[in-house]
């Protein structure tokens, strides 16, 4: 359907086009306008944060073209030939541009050996030549490295922030993406716009036809459901229920069926927190219902409601501060469990059998 990936396609090409990193445009902005450039920075940031967009950006900023840009993926050019090479062609001029710039990305995968001959063109670098380097894994590299760089922290992409990208993306492609959805697929990027819109062209290439063989422009939740793996509203809605209910057999029998499955369970308890969430606000706060219309579609702020209408007030309720940490806390613990539904189980516990901590009595 596509010929270009939407990643590459929607790739910001402006410092205005950056999105959830004014921090940091700010910075680089300021220092294009004063000629105040560093021969080094250190780009730092998990997937798909935008690191090597802003890098390029900032590289056409200061006036370097395409002959003098110079992209090195440090996972496949690790040794220390790559970085001899790249060292003797940094000591000639550039071809067309006052500077010469080396984006080095995955740069924690160079070698020791590799590292030691960077040092050194750090130390001493020609004035003509900036490099930008990008990792996600700061912790491995030197502190020597990082002492003679500027370093840069990219934000994870907000749910927000993604979600407005996705929408205006998809209609950009000349589909309808509704909030809910997008929500979703928000969650499944996880802070990645890059994977956000992967997911995006996944759902747009296969979305299909209607039974009348018209294409079909309006994007579902349930299409997303299906499309990406993701768990089902029924699943999600099923677990908040039995909280809802106080029926820890109804709770831990729908953890079961998600297991079976075989779905992602932090991506299934972030769903039911971002839910949950939701329920706490509508609660505590009824006259926010407008305002979360983009959030949740109106089946399931009405079936939010309706679970509301009947819990009891206060922490004599299910719908509390106290029965979200418990939730959060079984996502901070669920990466460190062979069992990977036993977080679930055990904040439905915790939560619908009220547990109380043996050093609080």
């Amino acid at each position: 359907m596509h010929d270009l990936a939407l990643y590459r396609k929607y790739r910001p090409k402006s410092f205005k086009e950056v999105l959830g990193q004014d921090h940091i445009v700010k910075v680089l902005e300021s220092s294009v306008e004063t000629n105040k450039v560093s021969h080094a920075y250190l780009f730092v940031g998990s997937r798909g944060t935008g690191k090597t967009s802003v890098a390029r950006i900032f590289a056409t900023r200061i006036g370097v073209s395409v002959n003098d840009m110079y992209e090195i993926d440090a996972a496949s050019n690790r040794g220390i030939e790559d970085i001899k090479l790249l060292r003797d062609g940094a000591r000639v001029l550039p071809f067309d541009s006052k500077y010469k710039v080396y984006i080095i990305d995955e740069v924690h995968m160079l070698s020791k050996d590799a590292w030691g001959a960077l040092l050194k063109t750090l130390e001493e670098p020609p004035k003509h030549v900036i490099f930008i380097l990008a990792t996600t894994e700061l912790h491995k590299v030197p502190e020597t490295i990082i002492s003679r760089c500027q370093v840069f922290t990219f934000k994870k992409a907000s749910d927000l922030v993604c979600k407005k990208m996705l929408i205006d993306v998809a209609k950009g492609e000349g589909f309808e993406l509704d909030g809910d959805s997008a929500e979703l697929l928000a969650i499944l990027a996880d802070g990645s716009f890059r994977d956000g819109l992967g997911e995006l062209q996944k759902v747009l290439n296969f979305i299909g036809k209607d039974k009348k063989g018209k294409k079909v422009s309006k994007v579902t939740r349930e299409g997303v459901e299906s499309i990406t793996g993701a768990p089902k509203t029924t699943l999600v809605n099923d677990f908040i229920s039995a909280i809802a209910e106080r029926n820890l057999e109804k709770g831990i029998s729908t953890v079961r069926s998600a297991s079976t499955l075989n779905l992602d369970m932090k991506l299934y308890l972030k769903l039911i927190i971002n839910k949950f969430r939701m329920a706490i606000i509508l609660k505590s706060a009824p006259g926010l219902e407008d305002k979360m219309v983009g959030d949740l579609s109106k089946t399931d702020i009405d079936f939010l409601k309706i679970l509301i209408k009947k819990d009891l007030p206060g922490k004599a309720g299910m719908f509390h501060s106290l029965s979200l940490s418990t939730l959060l806390e079984a996502y901070q613990n669920i990466e460190n469990t062979f069992i990977a539904e036993l977080p679930l189980e055990l904040a439905l516990v915790k939560i619908i059998a009220k547990e109380v901590d043996i050093s609080n009595k």
